[in-house]
């Protein structure tokens, strides 16, 4: 049997290659923007780390507003927040 390779992904605020189950999805859908965690969600999708000082970049360098091409809002990043806050 062959191992089953896990895709690679950029973080959109510190720029690295991490594999894909390590990093948060937020999608752009046709409903809105919205936290992805089974990463099959239809739509655009960014990538940032699961850790703060990521998520504290992202939202300052309006990485999400650029990666998504729209605005992203602030729910949403909160989301990302009590998601990590959730995860430790």
């Amino acid at each position: 049997m062959t191992n089953k390779t896990i895709p690679l992904r950029k973080c959109v605020a510190c720029g690295q290659m991490v594999p894909k189950d390590e990093l948060y999805r937020v999608v752009r859908t046709e409903e809105g923007i919205q936290l992805d965690l089974t990463y099959k969600a239809q739509g655009r999708g960014a990538y940032v780390c699961r850790k703060e000082e990521c998520i504290e970049l992202a939202d300052k360098k309006k990485a999400f507003n650029r990666s998504l091409r729209c605005a992203v809002s602030q729910e949403v990043i909160e989301s990302l927040y009590t998601e990590f806050k959730n995860d430790r």
